[in-house]
């Protein structure tokens, strides 16, 4: 700890992200990327956009990113928010919205992210216990508050809310944002954009991390009413004018324009989910649901953190938390079906079956 840091500094818990090995043979199935890569257009597109314009500053209303990301949910490009990767999205919301008189309410059990931002930002948060079956439960999200929080579907469980109850939760705070971050909805969730129209408090936060396969490209946005974007926009430009640069720009509106692509490798994911749930429950894994491109699981029999360990030294790679509730559960990224396999043949070892 140096004398040199202001003095908030030092009070900062950092968030941890998952391992990125720099060994290689790996099976990596422990920070929630996509098995699959980018659609081919978007290789090309940034190929032809390397070759010209890179001594130039990019647009910083990302304006051709925001209109293909609009015309795909039919919104206005006034509705839309566009940052260098969800993070960096949700860290402006946070700071644009959540500075209240009041705390936040979030889940106990989701992305931890969150409560960094709260420490950065000096937000004072009341965490909301997911119930017994580790979901949420919106009716607990009732009392007076500064705004919510909420990843749907969930992360770490991966578990999802109906457009019913995320209105619920709309109708409850309508004086307080509602952000609800849906990093994985492409896998099986249902998507609250449709409600952005009816509902001025509603802030849907989306990344291409996940379901488009560019997490290593880092493009996020966000989508809402006019008022809600302005306020984003307003914290940006104090920031940052230039979040995204010409070739991340250039990736993301191609990446929007090949929906084929984009329908195949999310399907592809699906399948592969539901074949790996059947198997690790054959093997005695209790998993919980998910409609995101990972499962939650634990084994009644095995510790988790154990397992976790005995499968790095077979070379796979998966998530344990050190949480309360969910310190015996892992969580697995959903790979490509021979990943999933060496997965599947590697627990079949482990446990004897």
């Amino acid at each position: 700890m140096s004398t040199f840091w202001s003095p908030p500094v030092r009070e900062l818990v950092p968030y941890t992200p998952g391992e990125q090995p720099v060994i290689p043979g790996l099976v990596k199935l422990n920070t929630n990327e996509n098995p699959y890569p980018p659609s081919p257009r978007v290789i090309e597109a940034i190929a032809a956009a390397a070759q010209d314009g890179l001594q130039l500053y990019p647009d910083p209303q990302a304006r051709a990113f925001r209109q293909a990301v609009a015309n795909h949910h039919g919104l206005d490009v006034g509705q839309v928010f566009a940052g260098n990767g969800s993070d960096e999205v949700l860290a402006h919301a946070f700071f644009a919205f959540f500075r209240q008189d009041r705390p936040i309410l979030m889940p106990d059990i989701s992305y931890s992210f969150y409560k960094v931002y709260c420490g950065l930002y000096g937000i004072e948060a009341t965490l909301v216990p997911l119930d017994a079956d580790m979901g949420i439960d919106v009716a607990q999200y009732q009392a007076a508050c500064g705004g919510v929080v909420i990843a749907n579907p969930n992360a770490p469980t991966g578990s999802g809310l109906p457009l019913a109850q995320v209105e619920q939760l709309l109708r409850q705070q309508p004086d307080r944002v509602v952000l609800v971050d849906e990093a994985y909805v492409d896998f099986g969730g249902d998507s609250a954009m449709a409600l952005i129209n009816r509902y001025p408090n509603l802030l849907v936060v989306q990344t291409l991390s996940k379901s488009r396969s560019l997490a290593g490209l880092r493009v996020g946005f966000a989508a809402g009413q006019r008022h809600l974007i302005e306020g984003l926009e307003r914290v940006k430009d104090s920031f940052n004018s230039y979040p995204l640069d010409r070739l991340a720009l250039a990736g993301a509106v191609a990446a929007y324009e090949d929906s084929a692509y984009f329908e195949a490798t999310r399907a592809a994911v699906i399948r592969s989910r539901e074949l790996l749930r059947l198997q690790l429950q054959e093997l005695g894994f209790e998993v919980l649901p998910s409609q995101a491109n990972f499962l939650m699981v634990r084994h009644p029999g095995h510790d988790a953190a154990t397992l976790a360990a005995d499968l790095r030294a077979q070379r796979i790679l998966v998530r344990h938390f050190k949480l309360p509730r969910i310190e015996q559960y892992l969580r697995i990224s959903i790979g490509t079906p021979a990943q999933c396999t060496a997965l599947v043949d590697a627990c079949r070892k482990l446990l004897g079956a």
